[in-house]
């Protein structure tokens, strides 16, 4: 591979980097009481309670809520980096790095 290559291939890498970051992951949990956006970088946007959804007698419920919208929400967007980086990783072993 030529040095020419290696910088297509480099910037095709921050292409796709900056293409994840503009894609947003939306997850809810608990019929909406709780949404999380997170985008392919894998850094939380927004994280939305619904204060009408709550019971704020019950907060470990509140908890799991976030717990399970924040486990769902980095699961996608791992799936949408990996699906998208998929092309570009077959040439990065020839770059010598």
């Amino acid at each position: 591979m030529g040095m020419g290559d290696q910088l297509k291939m480099i910037n095709q890498l921050r292409k796709a980097q900056k293409e994840l970051a503009k894609e947003i992951v939306e997850v809810e949990a608990g019929d909406g009481a709780v949404v999380v956006q997170i985008n392919g970088e894998l850094k939380i946007k927004k994280v939305t309670i619904d204060p009408e959804r709550v019971d704020l007698d019950d907060i470990e419920e509140l908890e799991h809520w976030v717990e399970i919208a924040m486990r769902d929400g980095y699961a996608k967007a791992q799936e949408i980096a990996a699906e998208k980086m998929k092309p570009l990783m077959g040439g990065l072993g020839n770059l010598g790095m």
